[in-house]
């Protein structure tokens, strides 16, 4: 049975740790930003510097190849500075990239700042959830951290009406400096967070962590008891590598973290997301009716993860996954379909924009903001920065493989095979879930933890 602490029948919500929450999860918008604003910026770039496939290919991943960097850091950052300060750097770093790519003179400059930018998302994708799971409440939890992936869609929906509205007059310079907006004032915000409780429990300021926790609960919460349960979690020598080397639970842990953020990113979503104008023209949508189209693909992507955020405490983990990349596989389908017998008549683009939107809905409900919510569930305290350190990795590592090869593939094999491959992938994935993945929800991180140092199977652990 889940754990229970004493105020457990009690609301564990508080309208302060709900703003505390917001901000932090910003950091998603710049995730949301940098993959909204190339989709609408790369023919542009292209064309200016005659980039070939390849190197539009590498323009889109230079940031993944960054942001796998950036998780690679990251963990070591959060540990050391702080999950507050990580996030701070973070956006320095990402107001540096996007004023680079704002003036790039070359194919090369481009992807050397889109790395930079990636850097920052790199550090910002692996601490945010982390900081999240970690100042949220067992009853919150899942909308806490499923809100990271709400301020990616809505970073992606303004980039997209910004992209539009610049691409009238060609100015892909101005679709990256705009973005520096948002970053300062990222930036500025973060700066009044307090520190995460369980990173000062880390540090030895037990005091600092009670008042925190006390700020961020409810007057019927029973803090003490909670600082109990951290420190019983510190308890354990080992912890890191060590502990990956020595403990084989924990690697099970890391190992269906890697295997939770592949599947969210070979689902497909960032095929739609950095090529969707070329997806559009495919289906006869040329100029701005094809922005616009992408635009629409933005804001529906932001109404389905709000509707995540409402569904993902309630219903749990496993139910929205299921329903998720069941959908997908429809979708996908559809648009195999479509493309193997052709897109020439208007009822036939209506219908791949259409399928298009199923598709963003599905993912944008189910693997967008869940697996950012389950690898910042299932490891364990001592492992955590290390196990979400290779999750996050593994996320961007599967992006950029993505990014690299989806023109290169929908060019060799055409629009029809392409998406039936990524059906295809979409129905392995659920049975994935269903052999692999644990429901987590209502459930403590140290029960969690509990359960998995017993052994018990990795689909079991939230139980």
């Amino acid at each position: 049975m889940p754990e229970t602490s004493p105020d457990s029948s009690e609301s564990s919500f508080t309208v302060k740790s709900a703003v505390i929450g917001i901000l932090a999860a910003t950091a998603g918008l710049m995730s949301g930003l940098d993959i909204g604003v190339i989709s609408g910026a790369l023919d542009f770039v292209s064309r200016e510097f005659h980039a070939s496939t390849m190197q539009q290919e590498w323009i889109v991943s230079g940031m993944m190849a960054g942001a796998a960097i950036g998780a690679i850091l990251a963990g070591w950052l959060a540990r050391i500075t702080g999950r507050k300060w990580s996030l701070v750097i973070a956006g320095i770093i990402f107001i540096f990239g996007s004023l680079g790519c704002a003036v790039s003179w070359s194919v090369m400059s481009m992807i050397v700042n889109r790395g930079l930018m990636g850097l920052a998302i790199g550090i910002a994708a692996f601490t945010s959830p982390l900081y999240l799971s970690e100042i949220a409440s067992k009853e919150t939890r899942g909308a806490m951290i499923a809100t990271y992936q709400l301020m990616i869609t809505v970073g992606i929906l303004v980039a997209f009406i910004s992209d539009t509205l610049f691409a009238y007059h060609a100015q892909w310079r101005w679709m990256f400096g705009v973005i520096v907006i948002p970053g300062v004032l990222f930036v500025i915000g973060v700066l009044f967070l307090p520190y995460s409780p369980r990173w000062l429990m880390m540090k030895g300021r037990k005091k600092e962590a009670h008042s925190v926790l006390e700020d961020l609960r409810p007057d019927s919460h029973d803090t003490a008891a909670e600082i109990r349960s951290i420190e019983a979690q510190l308890t354990s020598r080992k912890g890191g590598f060590s502990l990956l080397k020595s403990n084989s639970n924990f690697r099970r842990s890391v190992a269906l973290g890697v295997l939770l953020q592949a599947m969210q990113q070979f689902a497909g979503i960032n095929v739609i997301m950095y090529y969707a104008p070329k997806i559009f023209a495919l289906a006869g949508f040329v100029g701005e009716s094809q922005m616009w189209c992408t635009a629409v693909v933005g804001f529906v992507n932001v109404l389905a993860t709000l509707a995540a955020i409402g569904l993902v405490d309630r219903w749990g983990r496993k139910p929205i996954l299921y329903c998720g990349f069941a959908t997908m596989v429809f979708s996908l389908a559809g648009l195999s379909w479509l493309n193997i017998t052709g897109m020439e008549t208007q009822t036939a683009s209506i219908m791949c924009v259409f399928f298009v939107m199923i598709f963003i809905s599905a993912h944008a409900m189910s693997a967008g903001p869940l697996m950012w919510v389950l690898c910042s569930e299932i490891q364990p305290m001592k492992g955590r920065d290390l196990g979400i350190t290779i999750s996050t990795l593994s996320n961007w590592i599967s992006n950029m493989i993505v990014g690299l090869s989806f023109l290169s593939i929908l060019n060799g094999l055409g629009g029809g095979c392409t998406f039936a491959l990524m059906a295809g992938l979409n129905g392995l994935f659920l049975l994935l879930t269903w052999l692999y993945v644990p429901e987590t929800n209502d459930v403590s991180l140290e029960q969690i933890e509990k359960n998995l140092m017993m052994g018990k199977k990795l689909r079991n652990i939230g139980q």
